[in-house]
């Protein structure tokens, strides 16, 4: 063999290879390891990804349902002898009515506003429900999400949320009062936390590097489905209780967690950073790669492991060891802040513009469907964007036009051009937040990267928690809803400037690794600084 050879072995090599792979100082990485063994991905792959990016539709219903579960009904006067004007002044709100004198349009079981009587209840309790969810998904991201890093993994992971979500979700549909029906919300927050964030970084590890962006696509394009699905069940139960919305969306995505049992597997890339390489064999046995078999596993065995010891004994053990290695760099707090603020201002708009809909003055089902086509484009502008354009400068780019569409919104009347306006922010909107997820997922290496991601996912929650009392207020007066919404997503996209650029970079998969790439980067920049230097001062 060649020096060549060794440097670059190839996975389909017999067992004999083995001593002088191990015996070689320079190692294959896990990444190099991975790609040789699934960069060739096949169809099976491909469809087993695509499969398990359809959790993102299960996800979209439970996040977007109370915009049509909690809209406020339509109602009409019924008083025949009540003054026509006074009545027509009182529009806004049934409130300034006496009671007998107006009657909701549809049935009051269509919406929980109608069937509690929350009409006349103040913006905090009318965006209790809604808030509670984001705030149960606040709180799950922070509790659960370094468990996919380190005990659990990705699939049981993602398999516990999809279940507890969809239970919580069938639970709700029997609410006997508003303080149940927001705790049980909470309870669904809390449990689909990490769907997203795990659906995202499993979809990517199952495949090869040239699939990555593809994958990720069909995720969103998934969620797309999802959030169109909402509209359709919403007409078709727009008589009946908002009750049946929960079921009809909660009973299929426990069957979905059934299916995913028995099909998806774990990550490799995740079992080989944990030192377990006989679990990724066999996992990569299960996926039926073509060529594959027993005896061709010697870049595996000689690939080089996570060095990560000094995080284990830091963390002692603890679930938490992941953040703690972050912690401790400075680079790792630096991405990790300015993601996550760029990400709050993002989420604030992207779950509060839905919710919003109802403030344009149009009808609510046209309006909510016209705001889940505007994520198809933007998924397939997402794609040629990551392929061709720096991730960085996507993202200034996208909140600024985002934050001053929003802002239009605030001046221009209610009607036609009001619905433009919003739909073109919000198409920039769910573009930044297509690019934000892909962006995290190169910014960090394999052993935190489903901790990265699950907290830059939490800082998009948190932006949605405050969402629905916006657009409570933003009723009664459009700044408070388009117009803050503008102003924080325009300001926060701002801090992605201070990101370092992944575009067409290699994905580390311990912290060692990406140290050692910040190290070089600083000395390579310090040399060309002192090299500019001597030239100016001895031309």
């Amino acid at each position: 063999r060649t020096r060549d050879d060794l440097a670059v072995p190839n996975p389909m090599a017999d067992t004999a290879a083995a001593p002088l792979l191990t015996s070689h100082k320079a190692r294959p990485s896990i990444d190099e390891t991975m790609e040789a063994y699934m960069g060739a991905t096949g169809a099976g792959q491909l469809l087993k990804a695509v499969l398990l990016a359809f959790a993102w539709a299960l996800d979209a219903q439970q996040v977007f349902i109370s915009v049509f579960t909690d809209a406020e009904p339509p109602w009409h006067c019924t008083d025949a002898d009540a003054d026509a004007s006074s009545c027509s002044a009182a529009a806004a709100s049934p409130c300034a009515l006496p009671p007998g004198a107006w009657a909701w349009d549809r049935p009051a079981v269509t919406s929980v506003v109608s069937e509690w009587s929350l009409e006349c209840a103040g913006p905090a309790l009318v965006s209790l429900p809604a808030s509670s969810f984001f705030a149960g998904c606040l709180a799950g991201g922070f509790l659960l999400t370094t468990l996919a890093d380190s005990l659990l993994g990705r699939r049981k992971m993602l398999l516990a949320s999809i279940v507890s979500m969809s239970a919580a979700g069938v639970v709700t549909a029997f609410s006997p009062n508003v303080w149940a029906y927001a705790a049980l919300r909470f309870v669904s927050g809390f449990g689909r936390s990490m769907v997203g964030t795990c659906t995202l970084v499993l979809s990517t590890e199952l495949v090869g590097r040239r699939w990555r962006d593809t994958v990720c696509v069909a995720g969103f394009f998934c969620f797309t489905l999802g959030f169109l699905s909402l509209p359709a069940l919403a007409y078709t139960f727009r008589e009946a209780s908002w009750r049946n919305m929960y079921l009809w969306t909660s009973v299929p995505s426990l069957c979905y967690s059934i299916l995913f049992y028995f099909v998806v597997q774990e990550s490799p890339r995740w079992l080989l950073v944990r030192g377990r390489r006989q679990d990724a064999i066999d996992t990569l046995q299960q996926m039926q790669i073509g060529g594959i078999t027993s005896s061709n596993f010697s870049m595996i065995h000689a690939c080089a492991m996570n060095d990560d010891d000094d995080d284990a004994e830091a963390g002692a053990s603890s679930v938490f060891a992941t953040l703690h290695s972050m912690w401790e760099r400075p680079w790792a707090l630096r991405r990790l802040a300015a993601i996550m603020t760029a990400s709050f201002g993002v989420g604030m708009v992207y779950y509060g513009m839905p919710l919003n809909v109802g403030n344009l003055g149009s009808n609510l089902y046209l309006s909510v469907t016209y705001n889940a086509l505007a994520e198809l484009p933007s998924s397939i502008l997402s794609w040629l964007l990551m392929g061709r354009i720096n991730r960085r400068s996507s993202v200034v780019a996208l909140t600024a036009a985002a934050g001053l569409w929003s802002l239009a919104c605030v001046i221009i009347p209610q009607g036609t051009a009001r619905m433009a306006a919003e739909l073109v922010s919000f198409f920039a909107t769910c573009t930044a937040f297509n690019v934000i997820l892909m962006y995290s997922i190169e910014l960090f290496p394999t052993s935190v990267r489903n901790s990265a991601v699950g907290l830059v996912r939490q800082a998009l929650v948190l932006g949605g928690v405050a969402a629905p009392l916006l657009v409570a207020l933003g009723r009664r007066n459009s700044f408070f809803s388009f117009g803050v919404l503008g102003l924080v997503i325009g300001c926060s996209g701002m801090f992605a400037a201070c990101l370092p650029e992944t575009k067409g970079k290699a994905m580390s998969d311990t912290m060692d690794e990406e140290d050692h790439k910040e190290h070089t980067c600083t000395v390579h920049d310090h040399v060309d600084t002192s090299t500019d230097l001597h030239i100016v001062q001895f031309p």
